[in-house]
């Protein structure tokens, strides 16, 4: 309702407009490519992401997510989709030929709660649809949901981050089957590689292969 009633502005940049101008849109999508932690997860799979998390896709980033800027969806599944064919093109992709699943990893329940959304699972459905409109066989799957409750990320490493979501995703019993033998897993950010490790050893468990996850941005790793 803001949006609609208050002028508006990029998020990226400040500048009167779009609330993702043409500029910090292609800043955004100007360098997909793998971007894998390290040290990576046990099971990670091959991770790409459209940028760094910094400048304008970190702002635009937290505005969808925390501050329910949900306008930003389409850009940001924009950035994704482009991520992902530029990943199926560098690394041959022949899984993509055939039908596969687009999968998100999920909020946590409060999470979305708090926000009015699920903020991956949006980005998901716009990502299937940008992906069958470029002629991949691309189908949504919201399979994955939370087994159990975990602490807190911030401040943890990535062994304790891996330690604490050990298990904390799951495919239920009775969910729709999968509609393909191959999933492509969406998140918004990489950081230690714990939560699309998790989400992947999940969706394995249901019988299907995980050869690839895309990001909007990847965190710098810090010594």
């Amino acid at each position: 309702m803001l949006d609609v009633f208050l002028p508006q502005s990029c998020v990226g940049c400040g500048r009167a407009g779009a609330r993702c101008c043409a500029g910090c849109a292609a800043e955004m999508a100007a360098a997909p490519a793998r971007r894998l932690p390290r040290p990576s997860p046990p099971g990670l799979p091959d991770c790409w992401s459209a940028t760094p998390y910094e400048g304008a896709a970190r702002r635009a980033i937290l505005a969808y997510k925390e501050r329910g800027a949900v306008a930003l969806a389409d850009v940001l599944a924009q950035v994704l989709a482009f991520t992902v064919l530029t990943a199926l093109a560098g690394t041959g992709g022949g899984w993509a030929r055939g039908p596969f699943a687009v999968v998100p990893v999920p909020s946590a329940r409060r999470a979305s709660r708090g926000r009015g959304h699920d903020p991956m699972a949006r980005l998901a459905g716009l990502v299937t649809r940008h992906l069958a409109a470029a002629g991949l066989p691309a189908e949504p799957w919201a399979a994955l949901r939370q087994a159990r409750r975990v602490s807190d990320q911030a401040g943890l490493s990535s062994t304790q981050r891996v330690a604490n979501l050990a298990g904390s995703l799951c495919v239920p019993r009775g969910a729709k089957s999968p509609p393909a033998p191959s999933v492509l897993l969406l998140d918004d950010i990489v950081t230690t590689g714990a939560s699309l490790a998790e989400a992947a050893r999940a969706l394995r468990a249901a019988g299907v292969r995980v050869p690839l996850a895309v990001t909007v941005a990847a965190t710098r790793r810090r010594s």
